[in-house]
């Protein structure tokens, strides 16, 4: 591991915090491309900046498919069921994937190394995350960044629960990152919260993107500046009880949100990056299944909110196992999101080897 890492972690290790905030308020050399903020028109519809779509047809910029991981038996089944997606869509027409790589934040190698690309990294000193396991990823993406070699320009930070639906190309532009709009990442609605961590010589709140830091397709020099800052932020905003409380378990996402923000950067916010059943009922033109929801619905195909459905899919079911092979299929008049979800991971059970016994393979320790 990189001195620059393990000094970091000693910073980390008794409390020790550079002020980034401070310093980046005057940051002027950081320039996410060549337009300002200000001359960004949003079109509300598919929510691309005007200036990217004059540029006309763009040259192919693959990027690199990145996912943070756990040891855990919930954490293994869903990365398994992603790898097969992306190793089904990679090579398609109209794909810039790249290499793909799971970044385990456990420290230890384990049993799925030699089926996914796979680099084992440090998680946070014990205690640090005070329960809070996503703050591992961007201190994994830290270390990831300095340790690994990545031939790619671009990066795509992704989550164990994406499946990809259809090839995807590079949706960044120039510079710009490419994000999805969370409408539940709300900053002018937390802006006193937003302000203790991004305050106002900065700039307006409204430069705090609706996103969290998955899905992202962003130039990887451009992470690298990021990455710091938004494992400082979250952390910063973990210890504030006002931020903790009211953010919970999406707090990261904004981490991720102000620490953009800080260093100037502006994102592409794609309505079309993922689709997220149950809510978001198709999935024409979109890219990425989420399945991060429960699925509750009658035998009638209706819909339930806080109650245990007749039928049922919830990923949360499955924290000790993986889901068992040939799941039912929804009732007639479920949307076809939720169909198409239950079909994918079918596919994938079917075809991935071990699949049942995945759970009963301890880890194994490394040399890091």
């Amino acid at each position: 591991m990189g001195r620059a890492i393990q000094f970091f972690v000693v910073l980390l290790a008794i409390g020790v915090f550079y002020n980034l905030i401070t310093t980046i308020s005057h940051y002027e050399n950081v320039t996410p491309g060549k337009w300002t903020r200000h001359e960004l028109v949003i079109d509300p519809v598919i929510e691309m900046p005007e200036n990217a779509k004059k540029l006309g047809k763009k040259e192919r910029l693959l990027f690199h498919v990145a996912v943070t991981a756990s040891e855990t038996p919930y954490s293994k089944w869903q990365c398994r069921i992603m790898y097969y997606w992306y190793k089904k869509k990679k090579d398609l027409p109209g794909s810039d994937m790249g290499k793909f790589t799971r970044i385990l934040h456990s420290g230890n190698a384990d049993n799925l190394m030699d089926e996914i690309p796979t680099l084992v990294v440090d998680p946070l000193p014990t205690g640090l995350d005070r329960g809070y396991v996503v703050l591992n990823r961007p201190w994994a993406f830290i270390q990831w960044l300095e340790m690994a070699t990545i031939e790619e320009e671009y990066i795509l930070m992704a989550e164990p629960d994406h499946i990809f639906l259809k090839p995807l190309p590079n949706l960044a532009y120039d510079g710009h990152p490419a994000a999805f709009p969370f409408f539940y990442i709300e900053p002018m609605k937390n802006e006193k919260i937003i302000r203790k961590f991004y305050p106002e010589e900065t700039g307006p709140v409204t430069n705090v993107d609706p996103i969290g830091n998955s899905p992202v397709i962003i130039k990887k020099d451009l992470l690298q500046t990021i990455a710091p800052t938004w494992m400082n932020v979250s952390l910063k905003m973990k210890n504030d009880k006002e931020a903790d409380t009211t953010f919970g378990w999406v707090l990261e996402m904004y981490g991720y949100a102000v620490a953009s923000a800080l260093h100037g950067v502006q994102h592409i916010l794609r309505k079309d990056f993922q689709s997220q059943p149950p809510w978001d009922k198709e999935i024409a033109n979109k890219y990425i299944l989420h399945f991060t929801y429960g699925c509750e619905f009658t035998l009638e195909g209706k819909l339930l909110y806080d109650q245990i459905g007749e039928w049922r899919f919830d990923k949360r079911s499955y924290l000790d196992f993986p889901p068992p092979k040939n799941l039912t299929l929804p009732p007639r008049g479920v949307p076809e999101s939720v169909v198409t979800l239950i079909k994918m991971i079918n596919e994938a059970t079917a075809n991935l080897p071990n699949w049942d016994t995945l759970g009963e393979v301890t880890s194994l320790k490394t040399d890091n």
